[in-house]
């Protein structure tokens, strides 16, 4: 789901007038995406996606944008926002926030390979190298404490061997403390969709607005939850390798994340089951609707359960 509010180019046209762009040529909804209004934006300068922020106030967004904008300037791969005429990032669109951001080329991958999940490690390890000089600080707002009042909204539309596994993993997450392991900006949210790739080349990452500061392991654990898991759950080794092999090229990982690794896989897993059972029985109304599978990341939990081989030997 990703067109919540319905944007007229007569409205576009209006808000344009902030940015030296040029004429509006081409305006289309992206259906994609969960929390915010997503359209492609093509002017006489070129084009760009804008973002209606359907969650966040206007006051909330130059954590994101300026970090984007930091990543940009130091070499890192992500989509920059465009500035407008004052120097600012963003500003109310139809009673929105919103903001402009290069489109970057390429696409998205449905099937990634071993190199593909190598180049999003590399990048993903710069960009948390790089964030260490970004002044800006945003605590997760998806934690722990969020996974455990997700969970007991979604609990009653639950089978019980569902609602029995999910109580045992959040008990289990509340004993551990990943507050000392090295930390600073993290995506949060890169999953497939928000990388793309030019061919077999990574053009960059995308939609940075669940990020925050937490444990780098975090961001690892999530990409490789995603994009190197498999329709039963269980994860390709062979692009967990890459991807573990490349990162640890830029960033080693301490013994102290290797020794949490396990859970963080379980952690991050949790995150996402929970958020999607959330948008699966409470969504949020929008124009074009699509809830993603909630049992995806069940399966990804069961397996890591019971998993012996987390591909750092």
């Amino acid at each position: 789901m990703s067109v919540y509010t319905t944007v007229t180019p007569e409205a576009l046209v209006a808000w344009l007038s902030r940015y030296s762009l040029g004429a509006l040529i081409d305006l289309k909804g992206i259906a994609a995406g969960v929390t915010n209004t997503n359209y492609f934006v093509t002017t006489e300068q070129g084009r760009y996606v804008l973002t209606l922020f359907e969650v966040l106030q206007l006051d909330e967004l130059p954590y994101y944008l300026d970090l984007m904008k930091h990543l940009a300037e130091h070499g890192v791969a992500v989509a920059a926002p465009i500035a407008d005429q004052e120097g600012q990032l963003a500003s109310l669109l139809c009673d929105k926030p919103a903001c402009l951001v290069a489109c970057l080329a390429g696409r998205d991958l449905t099937t990634p390979n071993a190199s593909h999940c190598a180049q999003v490690a590399t990048t993903m390890a710069k960009m948390h190298v790089s964030g260490q000089t970004f002044t800006g600080h945003m605590s997760n707002p998806r934690g722990l404490d969020w996974w455990q009042r997700t969970a007991e909204r979604v609990y009653p539309f639950m089978p019980a061997d569902e609602v029995a596994l999910l109580q045992r993993e959040l008990a289990l997450q509340q004993q551990q403390s990943f507050a000392d392991l090295p930390r600073g900006v993290v995506h949060a949210d890169l999953f497939r969709d928000n990388v793309l790739f030019d061919g077999d080349h990574i053009s960059g990452f995308i939609d940075f607005y669940y990020a925050c500061d937490d444990a780098w392991l975090y961001d690892l654990a999530i990409a490789v939850n995603d994009w190197c898991s498999l329709p039963d759950g269980d994860i390709d080794a062979e692009r967990a390798r890459a991807m573990l092999a490349a990162y640890q090229a830029v960033r080693p990982l301490q013994a102290t994340e290797v020794a949490a690794w396990p859970l963080m896989l379980r952690a991050a897993a949790i995150r996402f089951w929970t958020s999607r059972l959330l948008d699966f029985h409470c969504p949020q109304a929008g124009e074009l609707t699509f809830a993603k599978d909630p049992g995806h990341f069940q399966r990804i939990l069961q397996q890591h359960c019971h998993r012996q081989d987390f591909w750092l030997s």
